[in-house]
């Protein structure tokens, strides 16, 4: 008789635990359907929106570190936990008129970008397009303005723009499930081409190894010149174009003479550069 009670306790304990897993999974659901999908790790959480929902429900995480869902968002993360309401994490950028910060895009320069893919690899929901040392362009539409594109930017050639227009509730959501599908679908992409390279590093005899490692290492001396070179050009170029559009707008004479002097200076590296 122990014995099926202890049986029938273990089970009804088992049926609890499963309960609050799939409650919790929900409540995490509906606090990610919530968050504006921008994947900026500005939240602290750099894998994105859905970790910082876990960790709302399993960790007790604050619910006002959103920032770019701004206010609205904290409130309605607050309320759906049944916690207090607490001021948001503020933004750099003035509040837009649905109590969100200012809605931003991403734009390449053209004329300044040298191709290197880095901003690709850093999209976190493929908004840019192009090639190695061909032009990069930017979607808009998909751009969630995160900022992460920003850094690893070799020539600084990435500006950040005002988006002005404030989408609807209805538009908000269908725009955030789109977010939220494409910075899925990247993930398993990513994740499809790290197996696939593990399995052919795996399946590579170690002679093949060897001889593509001397066959790298060669590639690399010869070619490290070029790529160096371009970098360094249109880090001059971005630097030199950041001074001509400060001189449009400066007032004070003595600044300016500074700034003409860095100009004149910076125009002939570049011009050294260029007769390598």
């Amino acid at each position: 008789m122990s014995q099926r009670i202890s049986h029938m306790t273990q089970q009804a304990t088992q049926k609890i635990m499963d309960r609050d897993t799939s409650d919790h999974q929900m409540l995490i659901t509906m606090l990610d359907a919530l968050l504006p999908q921008t994947q900026c790790g500005l939240c602290g959480h750099p894998q994105g929106c859905l970790p910082y929902a876990t960790a709302m429900v399993e960790q007790a995480e604050p619910a006002n570190k959103c920032v770019p869902g701004g206010q609205p968002v904290a409130d309605q993360l607050a309320q759906l936990l049944g916690r207090p309401h607490q001021p948001v994490e503020p933004s750099d950028w003035p509040i837009a008129s649905d109590g969100r910060p200012q809605r931003i895009r991403a734009v390449i320069r053209e004329d300044e970008c040298i191709g290197c893919t880095k901003c690709i690899a850093a999209c976190p929901v493929d908004a840019i397009v192009g090639s190695g040392k061909l032009m990069h362009n930017v979607l808009t539409d998909w751009c969630t303005g995160c900022e992460l594109c920003l850094p690893p930017c070799p020539v600084d050639c990435i500006d950040l723009v005002d988006w002005p227009a404030v989408p609807t509730a209805q538009q908000q959501r269908d725009e955030q499930d789109l977010l939220r599908q494409r910075y899925q679908a990247r993930n398993q992409r990513e994740q499809q081409r790290a197996v696939q390279q593990q399995q052919q590093r795996n399946a590579r005899p170690i002679i093949a190894v060897q001889q593509i490692a001397s066959a790298a290492s060669i590639a690399t001396t010869l070619g490290q010149q070029a790529p160096a070179l371009m970098v360094q050009q249109a880090t001059l170029r971005s630097q030199i174009g950041k001074l001509q559009r400060q001189l449009r707008s400066q007032t004070d004479a003595t600044k300016a003479a500074k700034q003409h002097i860095q100009l004149t200076a910076l125009q002939q590296q570049l011009s050294q550069l260029e007769q390598r």
